[in-house]
């Protein structure tokens, strides 16, 4: 992870600007005062520098940092400009909002001049401090960055005809059928799965750069630009596929799988690049490559549709708008005039794997000079633009290489690698001496069977395979393009020996940034940290997957919403989500309920099943959460006021019994099944008040009142219909305590009961006994799925019993999240026992090795064992609350880049003493519950806290001594209970061997994996 570790809290009242704080690619940043709070890693829409964005209220946001306690600021100014030198005066800008006092603000949406196409505009930002009164008033620290504009649809009042998109929709127009000969006996066929070769399609045209004025003029379609040189190109591409675009040989961007996976009924995203170092004078070539991806080849378990849900032949759109000197610009687009073919990519799938035959290498291609005379025309499949729509998140990259952590050949020319990691992503391998016709294949498995082979069952029909067809040549790579895997092991076939230095495997994921880290004193605790990290690369895929190996990869709404606490503080999702929720609701039905995937696909029930289509209400409040930006809500109240809607409309009663869809309940839940109707209304009423609770953040009044009455209704009927209490004494027998029944119970009935407050405040605790009970009684162990389990820690906590929520955590046996630890795991098992030593491999039609669902644990982590946390009243961090739980730990650390800055926490016991540091951004204060038996023992820096400017005691709770500080550093001593004898280490191993493709970008995480025992 790039930045300081989460143990660098600065143990002075001086608060150091930690790395990263400079800010990003595109920032300049100026101080102006010794007290002033700085502001930094500038983002527009939550990225960093967008080029091409359609938005037209864009959000211009930025984080501060500071070198003093109580540095906060006062007051803000945000400008607009066309040129930075624009952002100095009046006269050029074109927003402008003036001081601002506003203590909270963290950033501003925009609401200026209309924005134009296609243009790229400067911003602004400037800080005051706060200051005392009587105090001179400080200058400003400012700091600026940039976004650009893309191009406008045809029916954007902003643009005009020109900016409009001119493009048609384009694909490979095949040749007349050719004869085939019946397969040779014995000889191996190439299984294409009905996969046509991949198209590719050329265009060449001229242009004169800036870089000399020797060259022709421009002789591509359009006007002007032809005598003035080329000094700014951009490429505005989309495809109904997946598409690779080089222009004169050289790769336009890194986006892979691009444009990425939406319901393209609904929406086509489309990306923009600057293309402006590419061009050369005279001839150059503009070339693509196109594959099935979610457009037309397989996505999904359903046999009767497995593939081409949406077309049945990926098809090419693009715009290169060349500007000259002048300001006229000349546009190459895509019609009839490309030339196409099919070349090396014989076949390429997202599940079955791709497949390059050398023999098929058109050389130069992609190059000037390349004589394409024996090509066909492009096909000219359509001219509509209505369903473009420029991206809003960043697209999946390649982020990591790992190397192999052992080689083993199993068989005359069959090598199987371990990587040492589970990972989404594939193998590049290369080959010498691979003879005409010659062919090495690629399979890949989370697993080994007990053989030591490849355990390929629970990929089901997925082929995962990947396939070299050599031509003679002395040495050549197979590095697949459009294609992804799920897998720690690869097979290789066909290659008689196999280096380490031959072999690599490439980590693709969508490149959120990463804003968190953790860590602990326990390895095992480390390792499972770790575990879900990667259950979360390998899953963020475009959009939020199950599991990226078998013939799923769909973006579960329950999946996603159980997760989302934790994926928010391990990276920041605010764009990946913001493209995602577009997705939920694309797939809303006619009468507005949400579904349980998005993109909807055929196969999957439409109808959303409690906990699932619940997400269309969950996700958007704990955005807004954490993000501090109402827009998720803005956008999200219509649907989830539709989503409530239905569920009362069609349960006058307020139980949800009708239109549950497939109703999944507590998904894969070891023990007794929860009742269904407890799940569902549990659900109904927890969607009914945060549906209020929208609604009075966006200053709706009548509608939250309705709906803040509707979710006191449900809750009412929750508790009529399926809780029941008596008084009974210790053997049973009628009268003294309180004892609280919630049908069914189940741990999942009264964790569902109690995080969402559908009990009357007099029976919460005896429900939280009650929880208690069935916990320690089952191990201490869960008995809960993929509902439930995200819930365990944190209900136990909040209800006094962390040593259970301890307990759950470092327990070892099944269900439990160490124990796939201890056999071999490296990332989240989608089934606490997927594997056992006594069972083996659970069903393989649902038994996947990654799969980040009960990788929710993650939150409590960094909530509860290392205690960054924020109150309840708080959005976007701005009220923090420090409350680590110790345990039995010795130490625990957090770190995280929140949208106001940097929030860290660290504790570690020596003997009976206690040190906690902490730091809190500008612009936001923090409750600090110190750890301790004996609450006199406090200190602040050496001092008694009554004598600590920016500190005010507060009422203690258990176990902790309570104050509330300001910004800046803090460093807590106090006495705490003995720290036990440290568990030993891990049984020492060998990491994978990782190299980050990274780019320097604010707190990127570290690819470097956990040790592993033995695979099973």
């Amino acid at each position: 992870m790039s930045g300081p570790p989460a143990a660098d809290v600065p143990d002075h009242r001086s608060v150091a600007p930690a790395e990263g704080e400079q800010g990003n690619p595109g920032d300049t940043a100026t101080g102006a005062s010794a007290r002033s709070p700085r502001p930094y890693a500038l983002r527009c829409d939550h990225r960093v520098t967008p080029l091409g964005i359609d938005e037209r209220a864009p959000l211009l946001s930025w984080r501060l940092a500071a070198d003093h306690r109580g540095d906060d600021p006062a007051a803000h100014r945000v400008r607009v400009a066309e040129r930075p030198d624009g952002l100095t005066g009046d006269s050029a800008l074109v927003w402008d909002t003036g001081r601002v006092s506003d203590p909270a603000a963290i950033g501003a949406v925009y609401a200026g001049s209309p924005l134009l196409p296609r243009t790229r505009y400067h911003w602004r930002v400037d800080v005051w401090p706060r200051t005392a009164e009587g105090e001179e008033p400080a200058p400003p620290a400012h700091a600026t960055s940039w976004f650009e504009t893309g191009l406008s649809p045809a029916t954007d009042p902003p643009g005009s005809a020109e900016d409009s998109w001119r493009a048609s929709w384009i694909g490979h127009r095949p040749g007349p059928a050719t004869v085939m000969d019946a397969p040779t006996e014995g000889e191996r066929a190439l299984d294409d799965h009905g996969l046509a070769p991949c198209p590719v399609l050329r265009r060449s045209f001229t242009a004169r750069t800036a870089r000399t004025a020797r060259t022709a003029p421009a002789a591509a379609e359009g006007s002007g630009g032809g005598e003035e040189p080329v000094v700014r190109a951009r490429l505005y591409v989309t495809a109904r596929g997946l598409y690779e675009v080089t222009l004169n040989g050289t790769r336009v961007g890194d986006a892979e799988l691009a444009p990425g996976w939406t319901d393209y009924t609904h929406r086509v995203q489309y990306q923009t690049y600057d293309v402006t170092g590419l061009l050369r004078d005279g001839e150059n070539v503009l070339a693509a490559t196109l594959a099935d991806g979610w457009w037309s080849g397989f996505v999904g378990f359903e046999p009767r549709r497995a593939g081409a849900h949406y077309g049945t032949s990926p098809q090419l759109l693009a715009e290169l708008r060349l500007t000259g000197a002048d300001g006229a610009t000349t546009t190459v687009v895509t019609d009839d005039t490309w030339r196409t073919h099919t070349e090396t990519i014989r076949h390429a799938d997202l599940l079955m794997g791709e497949c390059h035959d050398l023999r098929h290498t058109a050389d130069g291609w992609r190059l000037p000079g390349f004589d394409d005379s024996h090509w066909t025309p492009a096909l000219v499949t359509g001219t509509d633009h209505h369903l473009l729509e420029a991206s809003v998140d960043e697209p999946v990259r390649a982020t990591a290489e790992i190397r192999p952590r052992a080689i083993t050949r199993v068989g005359d020319g069959v090598h199987i690698v371990d990587f040492g990691q589970n990972l989404a992503g594939r193998v590049r391998l290369r080959v010498r001496g691979l003879a005409h016709g010659a062919r090495v294949v690629v399979r890949h498995a989370e697993v080994l069977d007990p053989a030591g082979r490849l355990y390929t069952a629970n990929l089901r029909t997925a082929a995962a395979t990947d396939t070299l067809i050599g031509d003679g040549r002395a040495e050549a790579v197979l590095a697949p393009r459009f294609t992804y895997h799920g897998f720690r092991y690869a097979e290789i076939s066909g290659v008689p020996a196999l280096s380490e230095r031959d072999i690599v495997a490439v980590a693709l994921h969508s490149d959120t940034p990463w804003a968190g880290s953790f860590d602990c004193s326990d390895p095992d605790i480390r390792r499972l940290h770790a575990c879900v990290e990667w259950g979360q690369r390998s899953n963020f895929v475009s959009v939020p997957t199950d599991c990226p190996q078998r013939d799923e990869r769909l973006g579960w709404l329950a999946d996603a919403q159980v997760f989302l606490p934790t994926a928010a503080l391990n990276a920041d999702v605010a764009a990946f989500f913001t493209k995602w929720l577009r997705d939920v609701a694309d797939a809303r039905t006619p009468d507005g309920g949400f579904g349980n995937v998005a993109p909807r696909l055929v196969g999957v029930a439409d109808e959303g099943a409690p906990g699932w289509g619940d997400a269309g209400v969950i996700i958007p409040w704990h955005l807004h959460r954490t993000y501090d930006d109402p827009r998720f809500l803005a956008r999200a109240l219509p649907g989830m006021r539709a989503w409530v809607d239905l569920i009362r409309r069609h349960n006058p009663g307020l139980v949800w019994r009708h239109r549950v869809g497939p109703h999944f309940s507590d998904w894969l839940a070891p023990g007794t099944p929860t009742p269904r109707e407890v799940v569902a209304t549990a659900y109904f009423a927890h969607s009914a008040h945060l549906t209020a609770r929208a609604a009075d953040v966006l200053g709706h009044t009548g509608t939250a009142r309705a709906y803040h009455r509707l979710a006191a209704a449900v809750r009412t009927a929750f508790t009529q219909h399926f809780v029941t209490e008596r008084f009974v004494t210790d053997d049973g027998r009628p009268g003294g305590g309180r004892e609280v029944r919630v049908e069914g119970d189940t741990q999942t009935g009264y964790l569902l009961a109690l995080a969402f407050g559908l009990l009357p405040e007099d029976r919460r605790d005896a429900a939280a006994r009650r929880l208690a009970e069935l916990v320690e009684a089952a191990g201490p162990a869960l008995t809960t799925g993929f509902l439930g389990v995200a819930l365990a820690a944190p209900v136990l906590d909040d209800h006094g019993r962390a040593d259970l929520a301890h307990a759950l955590l470092r327990r070892t046996d099944p269900p439990s999240w160490l124990f796939p630890l201890r056999h071999g795991a490296t990332t989240i098992w989608e089934r606490w026992d997927g594997w056992t030593p006594d069972t083996g491999f659970r069903a393989p039609s649902m038994n996947s090795f990654n799969h980040y669902a009960l990788g929710s644990i993650g939150e409590w982590l960094y909530r509860g064992v290392a205690g960054l946390d924020q109150r309840p009243d708080s959005t976007g961090y701005r009220h923090l609350l420090i409350r680590p739980r110790p345990g039995d730990l010795a130490h625990a650390s957090a770190r995280y880049e929140s949208v106001r800055g940097t929030v860290a926490v660290r504790w570690e016991r020596h003997g009976d003493a206690l040190t906690l540091r902490v730091r809190v951004p500008p612009g936001a204060d923090a409750e600090v519950h110190v750890p301790t038996t004996d609450p006199r023992t406090v200190r602040e820096s050496g001092l008694v806290p009554e004598d600590v400017p920016h500190l005010t005691p507060l009422a203690a709770t258990p176990g902790h001594a309570a104050y509330r500080v300001a910004s800046g550093v803090y460093r807590f001593t106090a006495t705490y209970a003995p720290a036990p004898a440290p568990r030993p280490p891990a049984a020492p191993s060998r990491p994978p061997r990782t190299t980050s493709l990274r780019t320097s970008r604010t707190a990127a995480p570290s690819f470097v994996g956990s040790p592993e025992e033995d695979p099973p």
